[in-house]
């Protein structure tokens, strides 16, 4: 893999597909902050970003649990990290998967949220005596950007029979569940425990894990959340307060947090018409997000000569001929921006590469090593972040 400074050594040599750029220091830094400063243990989301290069980074740097949320997860982390623990967290899986992943990969750590899945792992794996069970609850998404409450999670009035049931199954009981992506509050933790306290409370059980899922946010445009150390707080006090096992376990399932700021995308402008700008990728590529929940990642326009122009808000084409291809945006660029120019679209090492297809022959890119930083960090401070690079234009606009 080719290293490069920045993005813009890299569009001096005029790529003509779009070129991933990872920062392999970035996710290290990403790693050991939730190493070092969650009160628990973290796992990593691999559907957030299943590269292998960034998982042996995350092991490298501490993570050794992994939230697996299906049987081809299951094989990739397995055969890349031999050594790591997988937990398959997907509340719905293949009787196949399951015994699979118990007989051949070692997994011990499955979810739920319903009877028919208890029986099913039960089943699957032939009434272990040694599994961990974490029965998920439904909990609101309200304070998230991206909801996750309607599809999984067992409602109030199952939850006493459901963790009843899986308390006798289970060698470790837990209680989990997911407030939705891009949380903007630790308030949607504190709520959500209330939940657990109320469960515990109602089924009368013992329970030694309390796994509080992901959410954990990162930076973009417009979406600017406190600081994650204030979540950790939130969360330590709420676990301290619930009626658990004296000796239960914390967890949590970072994925956005541990790899938006891992990578980012070089693409080129094909054609401009008025404020819309062709790229080269889109919303079959890394930029699914953009298009499909109108997510608005940071740009900047990569340029030696720094333009004087001043910003206007631009929208997005990808290259296939599909009219779903159009990021919305708002984008703000310099109002100069014109064919052939490079953008730097930012913050996409959290789902951007994992979504991207081969749809209308589009979706190879090169993936490059470069060694600045993240257009917007978590985990620097305001003087270490800015100025971020010389000789480009740099258009983080965080907010507008």
């Amino acid at each position: 893999m080719h290293k490069h400074h920045s993005a813009l050594g890299l569009a001096a040599l005029r790529p003509v597909q779009p070129v991933t750029l990872v920062r392999p220091h970035a996710a290290r830094r990403a790693a050991r902050f939730f190493v070092e400063k969650f009160p628990g243990r973290a796992l990593y989301a691999v559907k957030a970003n299943p590269s292998p290069d960034l998982i042996q980074i995350l092991w490298d740097s501490g993570i050794t649990h992994y939230d697996v949320a299906s049987i081809a997860e299951v094989r990739l982390v397995a055969s890349t990290l031999p050594e790591a623990v997988l937990c398959f967290m997907h509340p719905v899986k293949a009787e196949e998967a399951i015994e699979e992943a118990y007989f051949t990969h070692g997994v011990r750590t499955f979810s739920l949220d319903s009877m028919d899945e208890l029986k099913k792992i039960q089943r699957a794996t032939r009434n272990a005596e040694d599994l961990t069970l974490a029965v998920r609850l439904r909990v609101s998404s309200d304070h998230s950007k991206l909801s996750l409450a309607s599809k999984f999670g067992a409602e109030p009035s199952e939850v006493t029979e459901l963790l009843f049931a899986a308390r006798q199954a289970a060698d470790t009981l837990g209680i989990c569940f997911h407030v939705g992506s891009q949380a903007m509050t630790p308030q949607a933790y504190v709520e959500a425990m209330e939940r657990v306290r109320q469960a515990i409370v109602q089924a009368a059980v013992t329970v030694d894990l309390v796994d509080v899922g992901g959410g954990f946010p990162s930076i973009y445009p417009g979406m600017e959340p406190p600081a994650l150390e204030s979540y950790f707080q939130a969360i330590h006090a709420a676990f301290e307060s619930l009626p658990i096992s004296y000796s239960a376990e914390l967890w949590c399932e970072p994925g956005r947090a541990l790899c938006a700021e891992y990578a980012s995308l070089l693409v080129r402008v094909e054609r401009r018409r008025g404020d819309e700008l062709y790229i080269n990728d889109g919303a079959y590529g890394a930029l699914f997000d953009a298009a499909h929940v109108g997510w608005r990642f940071p740009v900047q326009l990569v340029r030696e000569e720094e333009s004087e122009t001043r910003e206007m808000a631009f929208s997005f084409y990808g290259p296939t001929c599909d009219d779903l291809d159009h990021m919305a945006g708002p984008f703000m660029l310099p109002a100069d921006v014109t064919v052939g120019d490079y953008i730097e679209v930012g913050m996409l090492g959290a789902y951007g590469c994992a979504m991207r297809t081969a749809f209308n022959g589009f979706g190879a890119t090169e993936t490059v090593i470069v060694e600045d930083e993240p257009m917007a960090s978590t985990y620097l401070t305001e003087e270490a972040d800015a100025p971020r690079r010389s000789g480009s234009v740099v258009s983080l606009n965080r907010v507008s």
